[in-house]
């Protein structure tokens, strides 16, 4: 694959033919229990996973951000998937839509404000599962961080809320617009919690990628959860590859709610490494945890976690890595204005090192040029 800049603005191309073997290393995983890390690497380094679309430019989980960030040139696009009430998955967040809609400008929907236990944290706000699409589909995207992201405030109201399968069809169209395999990288976020609502996300996800035939080795696609029971079901349904999300800290939340006393700090030791391999083919962790920073603020030594994860034949995806200096390690901070961008291809370069696989980026035209010059 080539990925040059045109117009100050990174572009990926590539032929469609002999690009989809990352699916190959699922086989390996259900059949044998082993992962060729290799398979997962893209030739031309890392791969770029379009966070939440490229959430730096963008109102994020829109289609408009989705589309920007295959267009930068990111390998992956990542809608995090919701429910409905009526049983549909639609692309947020979070299931809490006060901070990233205008629904608290509807007077309509006044009443369904509410506050709900998620995950053992007491939210208020209006939550997706009590609208059905139509009404959800009445609503605008606007932007989370307005603080920090002023300038994606211009496209406050534009945007609808896209469901899975429409998230599906850009995929496709841009797939054949641009001459490339465009992949996609869905999550299922609180599953524990839609599960026991009577709304579970997992058969949902399952049932959309087998109706669009990317259930299969050969589709570019991976699946992920910070949960830990829903990927072992997934993984017993999909062919597709699996990946542990890890935070930075705490554990997760079908842990806590079943009484298990392991956290995430668990899972990152080879032991809890050699366990995720069983039902997953990579993790995706906390970039925190690869390169853990002081209190100040300021990077420290790099950690083993990407050696053992390499050593349990699983790939390393970490995430978020944005051009803010609020985000950046005080290393490559260019002031003390929390919005202002920083030295981020300072952070890339350091991260590569790593040997990391794949990265989870808001800034897919930034993580693509930083590839670039690694490779100059």
């Amino acid at each position: 694959m080539a990925r040059t800049v045109l117009a100050g603005v990174v572009f990926t191309t590539m032929a469609l033919v002999g690009i989809a073997v990352l699916p190959a290393a699922s086989a390996a995983r259900q059949d044998t229990g082993e992962v060729a890390v290799q398979q997962w690497r893209h030739p031309d380094g890392p791969l770029v996973i379009g966070h939440r679309g490229t959430a730096g430019y963008r109102p994020e989980h829109t289609l408009a951000s989705y589309e920007l960030a295959v267009r930068m040139g990111a390998d992956y696009l990542e809608p995090d998937l919701v429910s409905t009430k009526d049983g549909k998955l639609v692309t947020r967040h979070e299931n809490e839509i006060g901070g990233t809609t205008d629904v608290a400008a509807h007077p309509e929907f006044a009443g369904r404000k509410a506050t709900k236990v998620i995950d053992g944290v007491a939210l208020t706000g209006w939550f997706t599962e009590d609208f059905t699409l139509a009404e959800l589909k009445t609503l605008r995207a606007k932007e989370r961080i307005p603080e920090t992201r002023a300038r994606n405030t211009l496209y406050d109201g534009r945007f609808e809320i896209p469901t899975f399968q429409e998230v599906i069809d850009l995929q496709r169209r841009l797939s054949k617009e641009l001459r490339r395999d465009v992949g996609i990288y869905p999550e299922t976020k609180h599953p524990t919690y839609f599960q026991d609502i009577g709304l579970a996300l997992e058969p949902k996800l399952v049932d959309a990628l087998n109706r669009n035939g990317l259930n299969r080795r050969d589709a570019k696609v991976f699946v992920q959860s910070f949960e830990v029971a829903n990927l072992k079901t997934l993984n017993r349904s999909l062919r597709v590859p699996i990946v542990q999300l890890v935070n930075a800290t705490g554990a997760p939340y079908d842990f806590v709610k079943a009484g298990d006393r392991r956290t995430y700090d668990d899972l990152v030791t080879p032991a809890g490494l050699k366990e995720v391999a069983t039902y997953a083919d990579g993790i995706g962790p906390s970039k925190d945890r690869i390169i853990p920073r002081d209190a100040a603020g300021f990077l420290l030594a790099p950690t083993n976690l990407v050696r053992d994860a390499h050593a349990a034949k699983l790939v390393v995806h970490p995430f978020t890595f944005r051009n803010e200096n609020t985000f950046l390690p005080a290393d490559y901070r260019s002031s003390a204005d929390p919005a202002a961008y920083g030295r981020a291809f300072d952070e890339y370069a350091k991260f590569f090192a790593t040997g990391i696989d794949g990265l989870f980026s808001d800034n897919a035209d930034t993580a693509v040029e930083a590839l670039s010059t690694l490779r100059r």
